[in-house]
């Protein structure tokens, strides 16, 4: 067979992967190898070419609010109660697989979103599927599919996720139908996936902030109990970025010119 005709087949299989290594082994003469060899690494590049198309799809769906955090990448030394164990235990993702849940509070500006979608990355790396959300955000959205009358297909949606991040919570007063909804939506996750939540309201303020003591001490003891807790402290570090340099002031989580 010729070669141009092979490729195209490997082209018109969907083999995308093996069909671009086939290219390279063209270009590249590998003649003293054996065939199953040769094969071998086409077979290879095909499940590399699938493992990265996975990966750039749970990206795209997780939608994160920063794409590039990474646990690499946590600024570890500017001083704002990080504890770097919790991180690293973290990064194993066995409170996922054991649908815990984490809770990052904090004032604004120290890092509570980079570090959520870190570790939303890092789980999409490890084929975990994640959805990140604003709380208000949320809100809008099932406000919108009750008014499509989609409100539990979209409920259904986000319960499947097997790590669901919520960012923001706290932000805006919730109505009473709004609580109703968020308890739905946790109990639906409720030792079946992880979620993590970041807040600028401190945890002890959360019951008075959603109001109703019946819905609040049911959402909570869905949410708390079972969590790991980052609490930040500190002054804003984008605050300190724009003051450092105005110019790069939404750079990358890191302050310090090494990355840890």
């Amino acid at each position: 067979m010729l070669t141009q005709p092979l490729y195209d087949t490997l082209q018109d299989l969907g083999l995308r992967g093996m069909a671009r290594a086939f290219q390279r082994q063209l270009n590249q003469p590998s003649a003293e190898l054996p065939f199953d060899e040769r094969l071998g690494l086409l077979l290879d590049a095909e499940r590399t070419e699938r493992a990265n198309y996975r990966y750039a799809q749970r990206v795209r769906w997780a939608k994160l609010p920063q794409a590039n955090a990474s646990l690499e990448d946590i600024d570890q030394r500017t001083p704002r109660g990080l504890d770097k164990r919790l991180i690293a235990q973290l990064g194993q993702l066995e409170w996922i697989a054991k649908c815990l849940n984490v809770l990052i509070v904090g004032p604004t500006g120290v890092g509570k979103s980079y570090i959520a979608s870190a570790l939303a990355h890092h789980a999409c790396k490890h084929e975990i599927s994640v959805r990140c959300i604003r709380l208000p955000r949320l809100m809008e959205e099932l406000a919108r599919a009750e008014a499509l009358r989609r409100k539990s297909q979209l409920l259904r949606q986000y319960a499947k996720a097997q790590l669901l991040v919520i960012d923001d919570f706290g932000l805006a007063p919730l109505t009473d139908a709004q609580q109703r909804d968020l308890l739905e939506l946790v109990d639906d996750r409720y030792d079946k996936a992880a979620t993590l939540i970041t807040s600028q309201l401190p945890i002890d303020k959360w019951h008075a902030y959603l109001g109703d003591p019946t819905i609040a001490d049911a959402i909570l003891d869905r949410l708390v109990h079972n969590a790991y807790r980052i609490v930040l402290k500190g002054e804003s570090m984008r605050a300190k970025r724009a003051a450092i340099d105005p110019e790069h002031s939404s750079a990358k989580e890191p302050t310090t010119p090494t990355h840890t």
